[in-house]
Parts: structure tokens; sequence; C-alpha cells
């Protein structure tokens, strides 16, 4: 098979466009191809009002026709021999006498259960929250009246927090073994949309990711694994500095292996780990607020003309300021949602959601500013955590718990908005305007500003004055590192902490590949 890289085609083309242009960049005919294939697709929007599709295809020809095309195209670095990366799942020789645990059921938790259970080593997967179309309608109910199940919401229960948000699966990981594709694949396989295995930027939405993991969830049981819901664990049992086990819903469960995939938002986990000497440290991350603007009118600056023909347009945007701090554009859901996201009392925070059509009148992201060492002591491992709850009590606060929103120009002019503007609020959740200037620190409040004047540059419009703040993001990233070795253990032996919550992710598809290593780390060490 061949790879050929940056073939572009007018968006308006059709397939059959598509396989000319690919026969111009062999210089075959086109009955010499087999097959051929989309590996990857983007959009080429540098070049406005031409708007390009760029893909990576592979293509099928015989040996013969092969070797006349690579020996040809020597020089063409785009035109290369394609080297499939499969992921091949580890099997284990010498089985645990005991069965693997795992504390959480996000993508981390879910990948980590679903490869041991593909080793017939029957997993036990322990989640304090609810199954997911249980937890919806808490979801659901806590959105229409305020009244929050501090165990079931946007934060606890089967997906994790990703599962109420856009459900992007692109990610930065350096993957050399194919788990990226084992996991997209994986997905496809429980219900998401093939188009996924070759987006440049592929997505599923809450809508579709809650079936996916449903279907995911019943596979695992299908294999020999069990689910705890409801189940918080409470203690780890500890001898001789190796795991024993753990302590849950006042039942003991003894094992040698226990995977920590336990969410970013686990503070009280956090706190008990700590308590029982777990290695672990603060890390920087960052905080600001949801920014909603008009979605066609991020779409026409992206797209131009073609905007109209194209999925609702996303965004990346990212500065670094003279002070030293980055701000930059998180979590950005086109068509989406702002949502409240709290999962403790009288705390607050948002994040953003899409459906899988994203096909809401707003954009939204992110805008966030880092912090650290300026904010919090971080030789206090949960220094940050304290950092996030208490701009959570105030975000609480300021409208006792809806949503606070102010308009960016009464923001910068510390004025508490009356009315939106040019167009409205796409949320979930009770809102109310707020004088969110009030929350941050001088420093934070002005990078924040700063960032907005840089990325108006970029966008135009970015900065306008009615675009809507929704306060408040603090759950960028976990607070806190726990440590692991080469073993992916951490100062416990048998104790395997992977994911977001653990500091080793960023997102779906990282947390879910990272839980991917932690179980092949175990079966690497149970092999030993």
């Amino acid at each position: 098979m061949i790879r050929i890289d940056q073939v572009k085609t007018e968006y308006t083309a059709n397939e059959e466009a598509l396989l000319q242009a690919v026969c111009k960049k062999l210089k075959i005919e086109k009955k010499a191809i087999k097959d051929f294939y989309i590996l990857k697709k983007s959009i080429d929007a540098r070049k406005k009002p031409l708007i390009y599709f760029v893909y990576t295809i592979i293509v099928t020809l015989s040996n013969s026709d092969e070797n006349k095309v690579l020996a040809r195209a020597k020089k063409d670095n785009n035109i290369n021999k394609y080297k499939n990366e499969v992921y091949k799942v580890p099997t284990i020789n010498t089985p645990s006498k005991d069965r693997p645990l795992i504390i959480g059921a996000g993508p981390a938790g879910l990948f980590a259960a679903y490869i041991l259970a593909l080793n017939h080593l029957n997993p036990i997967i322990f989640e304090r929250g609810k199954k997911v179309d249980e937890r919806t309608h808490d979801i659901l109910k806590f959105w229409e009246t305020g009244i929050l199940d501090t165990a079931s919401n946007v934060q606890f229960g089967e997906g994790g927090a990703g599962t109420f948000s856009d459900g992007k699966l692109n990610t930065l990981v350096n993957d050399k073994v194919g788990r990226n594709k084992f996991v997209l694949e994986t997905f496809v396989k429980f219900g998401a949309p093939s188009n996924i295995l070759y987006d440049y930027k592929p997505h599923i939405g809450t809508d579709i990711l809650k079936l996916v993991i449903s279907n995911m969830r019943n596979e695992i049981i299908n294999l020999g694994g069990e689910f705890k819901f409801n189940t918080k664990v409470d203690e780890l049992i500890i001898q001789e500095g190796k795991i024993a086990g753990v302590k849950a819903a006042g039942n003991t469960f003894n094992s040698s292996n226990v995977i920590l995939a336990i969410g970013h938002s686990a503070r009280d986990t956090f706190s008990l780990l700590s308590n029982q000497g777990i290695s672990m440290e603060a890390k920087d991350f960052a905080v600001g607020f949801r920014i909603e603007h008009p979605q066609e009118m991020i779409s026409k600056v992206m797209y131009a003309n073609a905007y109209k023909d194209l999925e609702p347009a996303p965004y990346k945007l990212a500065a670094n300021l003279p002070n030293h701090r980055g701000v930059y554009s998180f979590c950005m859901c086109p068509g989406g949602f702002v949502v409240n996201s709290s999962s403790e009392e009288n705390r607050l925070v948002v994040n953003g959601m899409s459906y899988s059509k994203r096909d809401s009148n707003n954009a939204n992201s992110a805008i966030v500013v880092s912090v650290g060492e300026r904010e919090f002591d971080k030789s206090n491992p949960l220094a940050g955590v304290e950092y996030q709850r208490r701009i959570e009590e105030m975000a609480f606060n300021l409208c006792k718990g809806k949503i606070p929103q102010q308009l960016l120009g009464d923001f910068k002019a510390k004025k508490l908005s009356s009315s939106y503007g040019e167009f409205t609020s796409e949320t979930k959740g009770l809102t109310a305007f707020g004088m969110l200037s009030d929350i941050f620190s001088q420093d934070i409040t002005q990078s924040f500003i700063d960032g907005m004047g840089i990325f108006g540059t970029k966008i135009k419009g970015f900065d306008r004055d009615d675009a809507i703040l929704s306060g408040i993001e603090s759950r960028t990233s976990s607070p806190v590192r726990i440590n692991r070795n080469e073993l992916f253990q951490s100062n416990i032996s048998g104790l395997y902490p992977c994911g977001e919550g653990a500091g080793y992710a960023g997102g779906i598809t990282s947390a879910a590949m990272d839980g991917m290593k932690v179980a092949e780390a175990l079966i690497a060490n149970s092999n030993i």
C-alpha cells in the first residue's frame, strides 16, 4: 500500500474528483487502483476565499505498479510506502491470583478495564457515580432546578467528565504503537460514526458518546468484568509498601493490582491519597471564563463564503504575555452550550458541551490564564485544589448558585451587565448577571483582557463588547500529579495512577491511551 499526503481538492469536490487528484499525484490511471481510503482529512482555509480539503490517502495497487510508483516518487516526501500501525493487545502469561481493581469509570478506567478484560483478567471497576443514563437524569434535574447530586453530576459518573463535553477526540500525544487508532476504532465498534477515524479534529458529541459508553460497559461485562456503581472507594489497603486492596461501601476487596483512574475533580480522593502517603505534587493548571460568540460569526471569519457548506468552524488561540502568563482557548465547542458542571455544594464551575450535530446558535470555549506558584504554595500537594475551591465559592456566591455572566465590555469596565447584546446565551443551567470581574487577582484579570485583545486581531469580532462570559472555568486539568515510576506504579507497589486526574492526560483520547498504558504495564509486570 502507498500513503499519499497533501492531496488537495476544492471543498465542493466529490469522491471522483478526489480519485482523479490521487491519480495525478501518482501519475497513474484510475484502473490501476484496486482500493483507496481516507486516512486523514482536514480543512485548509489559509487562502480565503479559496477553501480546500486536504487528505492523506492510502492506495492499494498491484505489487508491480506499487514498486514503479515508489521508484518514480523517490524524491517526493508526500508519497511513501504505508506502514499500518496495528495495536497489539498485550497478553498475560502468568495471571494474578486476584482480580485487578480499577477506581473510576472515565475514559482511562474504561480502556484499562477493556484491555484487562480482553485478557480474561475480570477487572472490578468502582465508580462513585451512576450509570450514564441515570446520571443524565440527575444532570438534567440539576440544570433545571439547581439541585445538585454530589455523586452524580457532570464530573462524576460513568464516562467521566468528558461525557458531557464536546466529545472531542483529537490529541497531541505522540503515538508510535497505534493506541490512538485503537481508541478511535473501539469507539466506532461501540457506536460512534466512522468518520472519526479520519477527521483531523474528530468529535462524537454527548448524545452519541453516552451510547458508546453504555455499549462498552456491556462488552466489558460480557468479557468477565464487573462494575460497582454508586460505590466510592474510602480507603486503600496498604501492607509493607504494597497495595493489598481497597475498602468501599463497607466491604473489603483484596487485590495486589489497583488502577487509579479517578478524574481531575476527585478532591476527596486526593486528600485520602495524601493522607495515606501516596506520593503526589501540586501542578500548574489554568483558570478563566467560558466565552460565547454567534457561531455564524466564527464560521464566516474562518471559512468566508464557504461557511454555509461546511460544519460549524472551530478555532484554537494562544498567546504568551510579557508577564510570563499563557492565555489560550481550551475545549472549544462549535455550536455548543455552556453548562453548569459543579460537583461540590456551594461551589460553581462551568464547562462547554456540544451534541453530535453541533447545531446551537453559539460557539463557546474557555479562555484561560495559566496559574501556579503565584497563586498557591506548590510545596503543598493539595494547594491547587484549595485555590480552585476558593474561586469556585466566589463564583457560586455571585448569583446564589446560578451561572454568573457578564458581557466582555462590562467586564473590562468593571460594570454589572443588565442585558445581552446582539445575541443571547446558550446554556444548560440557570444563569444571572454577576461581577465576574471581581473573582480573580488583578494580574490574572488583566492577562485575560490582554489575551482577548490579541485574539481580537486574529479573529475579527472575537473581542466584541457583547461577547458573553460565564464563570468560572477552573477544571482545565488536574491540580495534582500522582507520581509514578518507570513501571507506571506509584511509591506504593501495585498502585497504578493514570489518566487526567493523576496528571498524565488532557482529554478523552489521551486519558483512554494512558489507561491502556497502565493496563499494559500491569500485564507486563505480572509477566516478570
